[in-house]
């Protein structure tokens, strides 16, 4: 194993479009939400750990989470943990990341990665991923990985491929553009022209290269980290980290960096990938009955019932007569039902019970 490959695990959002069962005190990447025994960060973890060292991860979240990391991830250290005061998009978690293995590695290799994908081809997975470090390492090249779409899809983003393919590397090709969440007609228009791909959000790139990139295009957090440097990795640096993070710019690496440079690259691949933001992703990948519903929990019985999603309790006895493409989510104190097809309305819900309700129920 190559003591310079590093990996970046982001795990710090809430996952409200999962609520109720992904909350704000245990969102959904720190749930077994497949049922498989074993919790998203958990399955993330797993999934690098043949390529990257375990002392070389590091897992960014926000610091009431520091504990459930510590419980679900226990091969790593406390200092690999690194706590976010509040939340500031992606970019200045990559940025901390950098900073955190810029003082032990500055040679490193670095995969980033969130903390709640689903991918079903694991082996796929990890040969794609050995040849995506092989093209970063040692150069100045931004590597992420597009999924070849399987649908007119209008959540995820989009990458448009350049140019041929990278020599000798044929599924490598140079970005031409980034296009977030097109609406329907676009995203069919993307989806028949066989030139745009899923963006994963999985990223790779050698340390010098995304810190060239930060220096370039957001010389401002590269400021505020450089003026903390001394602390990084010492008993001062959260209190460094909590003075600085508020003034950081709130944006995404894909904004701040990705959609301005020059030496962006796509790996066009496939390996049963899902980002799991929503229940209408987790009903696509889910295990159907007869009638296309998709049911988790041990005591769900449905009656003349189509194309739902229903999630219940091992404990609970859940019957369900009538319903066609509805969102059934039941927990202990929260009951959902929501048709499938306005499943955006969730993050309303959440916002409404959260003003009339209260904290205890988000």
């Amino acid at each position: 194993m190559n003591p310079n490959n590093y990996c970046v695990i982001m795990a710090g959002g809430v996952g409200s479009r999962f609520w109720p069962l992904s909350k704000n005190l245990r969102p959904k990447q720190f749930l077994d939400i497949l049922g498989t025994g074993k919790t998203l960060i958990r399955h993330t973890f797993e999934r690098f750990a043949s390529v990257c060292p375990i002392e070389n991860f590091f897992v960014v979240t926000n610091a009431i989470y520091k504990d459930l990391v510590l419980e679900q991830i226990p091969e790593i250290k406390e200092g690999q943990v690194l706590l976010e005061p509040l939340r500031r998009n992606t970019a200045p978690c990559i940025a901390y990341a950098n900073y955190k293995i810029l003082k032990r590695n500055p040679n490193a290799s670095v995969v980033v990665t969130p903390a709640d994908h689903l991918i079903l081809d694991e082996v796929k997975f990890l040969e794609v991923l050995k040849e995506g470090i092989d093209f970063v390492s040692n150069a100045d090249k931004l590597l992420t990985l597009g999924m070849k779409p399987s649908r007119p899809e209008t959540g995820y983003g989009y990458i448009q491929v350049g140019r041929k393919s990278v020599e000798k590397l044929s599924d490598i090709y140079p970005v031409k553009t980034f296009t977030e969440k097109p609406h329907l007609d676009l995203a069919k228009i993307f989806y028949e022209s066989g030139e745009f791909f899923w963006n994963s959000g999985i990223f790779l790139w050698s340390l010098q290269a995304i810190q060239n990139s930060f220096n370039k295009f957001l010389p401002e957090v590269v400021a505020l980290f450089d003026s903390i440097f001394e602390d990084v990795d010492t008993e001062n640096e959260q209190t460094a980290i909590d003075r600085i993070y508020p003034e950081c710019q709130n944006i995404s690496i894909d904004y701040g960096i990705l959609e301005k440079s020059d030496n962006v690259y796509v790996y066009c691949t496939e390996f049963g990938w899902s980002d799991l933001g929503t229940w209408g992703s987790m009903y696509e990948n889910s295990i159907k009955d007869d009638n296309q519903n998709a049911i988790q929990g041990d005591n769900v019985m449905l009656y003349e019932s189509k194309d739902c999603l229903v999630n219940a309790p091992n404990e609970k006895l859940v019957v369900v007569q009538g319903l066609k493409d509805y969102i059934v989510i039941d927990t202990d104190k929260t009951l959902l039902i929501c048709r499938k097809r306005d499943e955006q309305e969730i993050r309303k819900f959440v916002n409404d019970v959260k003003i009339t309700k209260g904290e205890e129920y988000i």
